[in-house]
């Protein structure tokens, strides 16, 4: 056997040994550390829109589809510049809806610093409140903002966390930065929302997660060690 030959057995016998994964499709996790049996889905108020960056969309750890797992009204789309997307669009068209977006924006109206009266007489009473969320790193949110000309000209909201955010495996910009779940676990409170197991579940389910990720770096660490 010469050189050429071992090398196309070697690398055979690799593609015969080699397995992929098993995975979720409904949170696109490995079936060993899907968290979906910890989802108790439930319809909220408000409604969100969730715009996941297109570079967010294969990574496990994004809270984004989570939280649209968790909400059975939500929207989920993929993508950066939303200005012509027809869901989207039919979505700021429809009457029913009072469409905002959840971010830091200089013009945002904080809600923390509201009453719960207060947060409620912000929003028309006859329509149904529509949460716009971008699912992303803060640039790849920025980006999504300033492209998507249909949302950028929407009236903000935004909150003051009460508390660091849990997301532990990912760097955050600031510690009172919350991920995507997060926030939207976090508004549906502030709206007088919450208060049962499935919403609590959303937070459960995150928390879990990120369990998950830290034991999975201390293995790959350790592991890394022993082969050092």
């Amino acid at each position: 056997m010469n050189i050429a030959q071992y090398k196309a057995a070697k690398e055979l016998r690799r593609l015969q040994e080699w397995q992929p994964r098993a995975t979720c499709e409904s949170c696109k996790k490995p079936i060993a550390t899907c968290y979906c049996s910890l989802i108790r889905p439930f319809s909220s108020d408000p409604q969100f829109v969730i715009l996941i960056h297109h570079s967010e969309v294969k990574r496990t750890i994004a809270t984004g589809r989570m939280s649209h797992l968790c909400l059975k009204n939500s929207y989920f789309f993929e993508g950066t510049d939303f200005t012509h997307d027809e869901k989207v669009n039919a979505l700021l068209a429809d009457p029913r809806f009072h469409p905002v977006v959840l971010y830091p924006s200089a013009t945002a109206v904080n809600l923390s610093t509201l009453t719960l009266e207060q947060r409620r007489v912000q929003f028309p009473a006859d329509k149904q409140l529509l949460v716009f969320v971008i699912d992303g790193t803060w640039s790849q949110a920025k980006r999504v903002r300033r492209l998507s000309q249909n949302i950028s000209g929407l009236p903000y909201i935004c909150f003051t966390p009460p508390r660091p955010s849990g997301f532990r495996v990912r760097q955050q910009p600031a510690e009172h930065c919350f991920s995507t779940i997060e926030s939207i676990h976090h508004l549906i409170e502030l709206m007088g929302g919450g208060g049962d197991d499935a919403h609590a579940s959303m937070l459960r389910t995150f928390d879990r997660m990120v369990e998950q990720q830290v034991e999975y770096g201390h293995l790959r660490s350790f592991r890394h060690k022993v082969i050092k």
